[in-house]
């Protein structure tokens, strides 16, 4: 990919998502991977003898079935193909779609099909993830993956009061996005008048960070399918353009060799290096939707900040003045993001479904009441990693 410059154009043409729940006891793996299939070769009027390359993930340590891949033949349509297996933690769906994005760029592949599915009943997630921190050290600081890091940081900021304030308007402004959106897990009906009640009794989990503020965990998959732009005209009139990704791990031990992000989120430097290759000095201004990888309120809240690259208290003003809502200046998670639905290895893929979406114009009850021409989608997970994308209506930058 010379000076930024794809060898080709990807379009996203198809787009596929189960309904995500606590639990799909009424169908196995490969079948609940086979209806987001089938609806992304149905929405791009496609078979599967058309795909000529399978990219799947998931994070098989929360099922406990190694190559989980060979099993899901059945639902995929994989057999016969050239077929990936990826997972990288909760990226794991954003990695498939930079991984399918590039099949296609590189002229490997005309079309390709990426699929993220979890299937948490099946498992033990919270053993899982609870092992990574050490229960007696970390034990005043973990919960799961998440911290009180991110609560104590603005309340250190902003005030006791105003961050708690602004964390729960975040939070209910999800859930009326979560309440429109039909395929979400949790939707809970929240309004302005529960705000006290629900930052002094949801039940605690760690320091500042309640319950309420919390992603779940869900069962449900999300398949995608992408096409060289000449195919992409072909298969529809309406296809979402990949206009670029950018990957950033924070490995530390790389860190600490070439100090490559100083001082820095992963977040705050990928948003840096993806706006500055494309000529996009005002992020809030450009894009027209973000829907954004946020596991729990407190995290959203503040990362508004890195993503968009903002001052002082502009994105506490954002939340406070509700312009992240569906019809507000820049929409954020429209589909209720990941507070809503949290199938891990097909949460991030779903984020960047969401905006392309939104850019079709066909997202349903949950779609922007005015046109969508440029989209921005993150993924997060790992050891702070973060990926971004860029979406967009129009072949033109």
């Amino acid at each position: 990919m010379g000076h930024r410059k794809k060898n080709r154009n990807v379009g996203i043409v198809g787009i596929g998502e189960t309904k995500f729940s606590s639990h799909r006891e009424d169908v196995n793996q490969p079948e609940m991977i086979n209806e987001a299939v089938r609806d992304a070769l149905n929405d791009a009027g496609l078979s599967i003898d058309d795909v000529e390359c399978v990219v799947h993930g998931n994070m098989e340590l929360f099922e406990m079935i190694h190559q989980p891949d060979l099993w899901h033949t059945l639902g995929t349509g994989a057999y016969g193909k050239d077929a990936y297996r990826l997972t990288t933690g909760g990226t794991t769906g954003g990695t498939l779609v930079a991984a399918a994005d590039n099949l296609v760029a590189s002229g490997m592949y005309d079309v390709v099909l990426a699929i993220g599915f979890e299937k948490l009943q099946e498992g033990h997630t919270t053993g899982g993830i609870t092992n990574m921190a050490d229960p007696l050290w970390a034990r005043k600081l973990q919960s799961g993956a998440l911290t009180d890091s991110a609560a104590v940081k603005v309340i250190a900021e902003f005030g006791e009061e105003r961050a708690k304030r602004a964390a729960m308007t975040y939070r209910i402004i999800m859930d009326k996005h979560a309440c429109l959106n039909p395929n979400s897990h949790r939707a809970f009906g929240l309004d302005w008048d529960q705000m006290d009640d629900l930052i002094k009794n949801s039940p605690p989990l760690i320091g500042n960070l309640r319950l309420i503020h919390m992603c779940s965990q869900s069962d449900g998959a999300c398949a995608m399918i992408f096409a060289s732009e000449e195919k992409a005209k072909s298969i529809t009139d309406k296809p979402v353009w990949v206009r670029d990704h950018i990957c950033i791990h924070r490995e530390e031990t790389l860190n600490l060799c070439n100090n490559y992000y100083p001082n820095q989120t992963t977040h705050k430097f990928a948003a840096e290096k993806l706006y500055e290759r494309n000529g996009i000095t005002d992020p809030v201004e450009y894009f027209d939707v973000f829907e954004m990888y946020d596991p729990s309120a407190w995290w959203g809240m503040d990362w508004i900040r890195d993503f968009f690259l903002l001052k002082d208290d502009e994105h506490i003003k954002l939340i406070e003045n509700k312009d992240i809502m569906i019809d507000g200046k820049i929409p954020i998670n429209p589909s209720g993001g990941v507070i809503a639905a949290n199938p891990i290895g097909a949460t991030a893929m779903v984020r960047v479904a969401e905006a392309a979406k939104q850019i079709r114009g066909n997202a349903g009850p949950h779609q922007i009441p005015r046109q969508v021409n440029h989209a921005l989608a993150s993924s997060f997970g790992g050891t702070m990693w973060t990926i971004l994308f860029m979406l967009e209506k129009e072949l033109n930058w």
